[in-house]
């Protein structure tokens, strides 16, 4: 289902709206806006199973790396080899350096099915900010980052409240023992905040925010490049290759925050799980 903003302005009034991509704005600059992240419809419009580019993109991506890990291990080999051992390698980074490192290997190998799930998807998805043709990871808008931070934030508080029980777990986690009786009128709203809004909260935002500033500068840099080079005024085109260098060279950037992106958002789910099933030692 598409997460478009309800209450958006009518069809007829989006008619020019195009997608912010590098692509796209070849022909013509305009000035990047929020509004570029939710495109008119492509397929289904006017139902509840619209689709716009970027949740074509989401589906792609998603079909992408359900591909990629039947392709990998549809005939898995003891001594893996090509694409088997590219995500054999994946795994056991989620593995080792996530789930054993936060959680420990009993329930480490007990979480890591939705970890590596959810590591899996960030990269996926925000992989295709940097392919030509798609130019936009469709994290850059919340609908995403918001499902992977709820289901993140279900699965911790059920691994608490399974623990210890409703009462003593949210007791556990907002209470600060050993402080005096006056500053708990203090810290137990704060804790409760920290808690249970701040950390969906802050995994959505951080991924959602990272992957559209990468994406607006991606484009700018590159629709710079254009307008220098067949726009702008002779003594201008000077500039162009400044542009293009820059704008290859966050690209490189980009693939980083690519990786550091999921990394983190799957070591924050790991670390809240071990803090619900801990949260008797706070």
């Amino acid at each position: 289902m598409s997460d478009r903003t309800v209450g958006t302005t009518e069809p007829t009034a989006r008619t020019r709206e195009r997608t912010l991509s590098v692509t796209t704005l070849a022909g013509e600059f305009h000035a990047p806006s929020l509004s570029d992240f939710f495109p008119p419809a492509v397929l289904f419009e006017g139902t509840p199973f619209e689709l716009d580019r970027l949740m074509l993109i989401r589906l792609i991506m998603t079909a992408v790396v359900v591909i990629v890990m039947v392709l990998a291990f549809r005939s898995p080999r003891i001594v893996p080899r090509g694409l088997q051992n590219v995500a054999e390698t994946g795994l056991v980074f989620v593995k080792e350096q996530i789930c054993d490192e936060v959680l420990g290997k009993e329930s480490g190998r007990k979480f890591f099915p939705l970890i590596a799930t959810i590591f899996f998807t960030v990269l996926f998805l925000n992989f295709s900010g940097i392919i030509p043709g798609l130019n936009i990871s469709s994290n850059a808008r919340v609908g995403m980052p918001l499902v992977l931070a709820l289901l993140a934030y279900i699965t911790f508080n059920y691994v608490g409240i399974k623990k210890y029980g409703f009462l003593k777990y949210m007791r556990s986690s907002i209470v600060v023992p050993n402080v005096p009786l006056a500053l708990h009128g203090l810290l137990i709203p704060i804790e409760f905040i920290s808690t249970f809004v701040l950390r969906p909260f802050t995994l959505t935002v951080r991924l959602m925010a990272n992957m559209l500033a990468g994406h607006i500068m991606l484009v700018l840099f590159f629709s710079a490049t254009w307008f220098f080079l067949f726009d702008a005024t002779p003594w201008m085109k000077v500039f162009s290759p400044f542009s293009l260098i820059a704008g290859l060279g966050f690209t490189l950037f980009e693939i980083l925050v690519i990786f550091l992106q999921a990394y983190v958002f799957a070591l924050l789910t790991a670390v809240y799980i071990g803090l619900a099933q801990h949260a008797d030692s706070h």
